[in-house]
């Protein structure tokens, strides 16, 4: 379960950084952007006069006014299309989709169309365009809200998926992916808007596409992104009571994986487990386990192990939807596993 406890990753001086809640940080983020670039503007449903479903945009309609911050009708469809449109046209559009089941709705403009153009084009149009959407459980949104698709869209070519798990990447992500010239889906785990962290007072310069070691340890390798990444921190401070050493991973974007950084983790502590809050089949776990398995299959001392969401649609009882979700817990118990396996 993710909650709204610190979220740090600050790469800078942390005497001038910050104290932000990621949802604050994604919308100085938005606002910096529009201030800068007059070929930005944002659109997607009640992100004007209501201020966002999760009010990351609260205020900005008042600030830039309806042309820059634009409520549209309730047809992602349509508006996702709108927004490849104007990104050919030379626009810089950031478009919001409530919540990640929505984006199914688009799928053919996403995948056929965004993903595809510069392939189809033979490299003559691009589609600059920025599609923010709130992804995860654990808020008993019940099945229909709750999903966790990232991994679904770190499978298509021509996108690139972004995953911020700490306030300074809630920050400073967006002004990089606008500046891509295709596609970027940035996936906001919705458990983390309410959490705080220390935020850079400049963008650190820290590729998007880059993993991070967010704790350094030498006896297991934790590989996580987004809202678990709060989960796997909490756990590596557990067990260090046990004597048990944990670092751990923050991917950070899905598509392309930096796998020199997990596979460079993994030739030091010989172990890995990964947590994703996808289902465990077919899920980008599956990938980064594969890819370790093809890299450095003859350093492991055990096989990679995965903790994933239950393989059920997520239930609204809070107390079956946090047992669905991976824990602290379940990861804790993944690592002794992975660490009596040599023995």
């Amino acid at each position: 379960m993710t909650t709204a406890t610190d979220v740090t990753g600050v790469t800078g001086d942390a005497a001038d950084s910050t104290s932000m809640t990621c949802r604050e940080a994604m919308r100085a983020a938005i606002a910096e952007a529009l201030a800068t670039d007059e070929r930005v503007f944002i659109m997607g449903e009640d992100v004007g006069r209501y201020g966002g479903c999760f009010a990351v945009t609260a205020g900005l309609l008042e600030q830039f006014g309806p042309d820059r911050v634009r409520d549209t009708p309730l047809s992602e469809s349509a508006f996702v299309g709108a927004g490849i449109g104007a990104a050919m046209g030379g626009l810089r559009p950031i478009v919001e989709i409530m919540t990640v089941n929505f984006s199914l709705l688009a799928l053919d403009q996403l995948v056929n169309n965004a993903a595809s153009l510069r392939h189809m084009s033979g490299g003559q149009v691009g589609v600059p365009l920025v599609v923010r959407m709130t992804t995860g459980g654990g808020r008993q949104l019940a099945a229909q809200h709750s999903h966790s698709l990232e991994g679904w869209y770190a499978h298509i070519p021509g996108l690139e998926i972004l995953a911020p798990g700490t306030a300074d990447d809630f920050r400073w992500m967006l002004g990089r992916a606008l500046a891509n010239p295709d596609p970027v889906l940035i996936f906001e785990h919705g458990g983390l808007y309410a959490a705080s962290g220390e935020v850079s007072p400049v963008d650190p310069g820290l590729a998007n596409e880059q993993a991070v070691v967010r704790r350094n340890g030498t006896d297991v390798t934790l590989v996580t992104y987004g809202g678990t990444l709060p989960t796997c921190l909490d756990a590596a401070i557990r067990l260090e009571a046990e004597g048990i050493d944990a670092e751990v991973i923050d991917l950070r974007c899905l598509r392309p994986l930096d796998d020199a950084t997990i596979v460079g983790s993994v030739r030091r502590t010989h172990r890995v487990v990964i947590v994703d809050e996808g289902w465990r089949s077919g899920g980008i776990a599956a990938e980064i386990s594969a890819r370790i398995v093809e890299q450095c299959f003859f350093e492991l001392d055990a096989a990679p192990a995965r903790v994933c969401t239950a393989e059920v649609p997520l239930p609204y009882p809070a107390h079956l939807e946090q047992a669905a979700l991976p824990s602290v817990a379940d990861v804790e118990a993944s690592v002794r596993r992975v660490l009596d396996a040599d023995e």
